[in-house]
């Protein structure tokens, strides 16, 4: 007779699909835990510090942008290991720290205006082209941005492969130079004055 244990039944766990696993199971929720452990020392610190809010809200907004850098690369990563759920995951999260970034960097500029490199010679010419690439690129990253996230969520996958090949590498510099931006104008130019 073919009769079942019902003990060997109940011990065979239920298979898990992406859906099913834990939170902590899912490789997003292991990017942003590390993202976030890595800005906790450095939001206590600028907490800490003496700094008025015009010096750590540039900092915040360097945060920002290189949070967008790690969501894109591993976005970037996921795509080409055909990781489609958690390449969407990323560039939803890169999208939305790029977002974040860009209303609390119009905040910072309406409330204190233009900063001046404080520097001269050859570190003042090599931010000034840095900030001028990293301005125009995202004067154009954000149109590309904006329609690849429509044709991503329109699954039209053919149209979002051919604007990607363009908006990803643009995004990622603007993200990279956003931090590089921010070290030399508030770290770098002032020591070497």
């Amino acid at each position: 007779m073919n009769t079942v244990d019902a003990a060997s039944t109940a011990s065979t766990p239920e298979p898990r699909g992406p859906s099913r696993r834990p939170l902590f199971g899912q490789p997003f929720a292991w990017l942003v835990l590390a993202i976030v452990l890595a800005m906790v020392p450095f939001i206590g610190w600028l907490a800490r510090s003496d700094w008025p809010w015009t010096r750590i809200h540039p900092a915040v907004n360097a945060l920002l942008n290189g949070s967008a850098a790690v969501f894109l690369v591993a976005g970037g990563l996921a795509i080409r290991q055909r990781k489609l759920a958690f390449h969407r995951l990323c560039m939803l999260g890169a999208f939305t720290a790029s977002s974040v970034f860009l209303i609390s960097y119009l905040i910072r500029f309406a409330t204190t205006g233009a900063h001046r490199y404080p520097g001269s010679g050859g570190d003042k010419t090599f931010y000034l082209v840095l900030l001028g690439t990293h301005t125009v690129m995202a004067t154009i990253a954000v149109p590309l941005i904006l329609r690849a996230l429509f044709l991503a969520l329109k699954d039209r996958r053919a149209q979002h492969r051919r604007i990607v090949r363009y908006a990803y590498p643009i995004w990622l510099y603007v993200s990279v130079t956003g931090v590089a931006v921010y070290g030399m104008l508030y770290h770098l130019g002032p020591s070497l004055a």
